[in-house]
């Protein structure tokens, strides 16, 4: 392990880990990064976690995993060749009389429905249901653990394709400048003019959106969030003595693009990628809330959001999903104020 550290530290270079040690030294940066690392690492795994499906059986000698193969209630000692209801009394008797099964902390997965409740729904927080039911009967607790896990997968995958997209466009109007520079900059105002909440509703109507086509829509509006940033950059760094002396040595546009201007772009970049993350996070939340993201089938925060408008005699809803929001949009705010400072010179020196 003290091999692997050393090798590590040797392949980064002596200013990423100055860097990176300005990082460590905001406490409030480094401990939003623990934090918020800790609740992504735990969504990751909320099948293992919240789930109403065991993880181990232990049935007449044999092992069983559901979490990995679907049973039947005949496996079991059922009378049809359904899917297996681990929940219903009668099997989890015939498994308990015949081997053990173990089951998640939380029995209860986003979508299940508790009809064994005794209280209506939405019930309040209980010894079964930790933070309490939304109004049709499923696990908050639950539902908060697998939509962070969607809602922070999918705001990585927005921010990264549309940063990818932003760089490229960014590097190529202010590397080229000119009619292209006019062009492309024509282009991107007349675009971000284009109302994107009428377009979401229109295409909402057509057809239901899903995870990937809500990300593809999303990424025609936000691609354009570093654009200008990365020009700036390259219109700066362009006429610097490096770039012409690669030009007069004969390096193509393109290579001096990637290897020689792209880097400098990049640091300035890396700053605004929390700030962007939380974005992303706030508008699928948004939308969802609206009614035009996300279906029905999907866990989602924004919808949490919208039954605790609805249920206002359900208190807990509302704070519980207000708390988990302001944390983690607050974790990613405090992260980006952390890496904007170490990559500050000013404050580095």
């Amino acid at each position: 392990m003290g091999k692997i550290k050393e090798f590590v530290t040797a392949k980064i270079s002596p200013l990423t880990r100055k860097r990176l040690a300005a990082f460590r030294r905001n406490k409030r940066a480094a401990y939003a990064a623990a934090i918020f690392l800790t609740m992504f690492v735990l969504s990751l795994f909320s099948e293992l976690i919240a789930n109403d499906k065991p993880l181990i059986i232990h049935y007449k000698n044999e092992w069983h995993f559901p979490l990995l193969h679907d049973y039947q209630d005949l496996t079991f000692g059922g009378d049809f060749p359904t899917p297996a209801d681990y929940r219903d009394p009668f099997i989890k008797a015939n498994i308990e009389a015949d081997g053990w099964m173990l089951m998640p902390p939380v029995p209860f997965s986003f979508n299940t429905v508790d009809y064994d409740m005794m209280t209506p729904t939405p019930a309040p927080p209980s010894a079964t249901h930790w933070l309490g039911t939304d109004d049709e009967g499923r696990d908050i607790l639950a539902r908060i653990l697998y939509g962070l896990r969607l809602s922070v997968v999918f705001a990585f995958l927005l921010t990264l394709v549309s940063s990818l997209i932003g760089i490229i466009a960014g590097a190529v109007q202010g590397y080229f400048g000119g009619k292209v520079d006019i062009f492309l900059q024509r282009f991107m105002e007349i675009w971000e003019s284009l109302p994107q909440l009428f377009i979401l509703i229109i295409v909402a109507s057509i057809f239901t959106p899903t995870f990937w086509s809500l990300l593809v829509i999303l990424l025609f509006f936000s691609w354009m969030s570093l654009t200008g940033v990365v020009r700036a950059e390259f219109l700066r760094t362009r006429n610097l003595e490096f770039v012409k002396a690669a030009k007069a040595l004969g390096v193509s546009n393109w290579r001096i693009m990637y290897r020689h201007i792209l880097p400098n772009a990049v640091v300035a970049t890396i700053t605004f990628v929390p700030f962007l993350l939380s974005e992303a996070i706030v508008s699928l939340t948004a939308l969802d809330f609206l009614g035009l993201g996300l279906p029905y089938e999907y866990p989602s925060l924004g919808d949490l959001v919208r039954q605790g408008k609805d249920n206002l005699q359900a208190p807990w809803i509302g704070i519980t999903i207000f708390i988990v929001l302001s944390t983690l949009l607050t974790l990613l705010i405090f992260i980006g104020e952390g890496v904007r400072d170490a990559f500050d010179a000013r404050k580095n020196k």
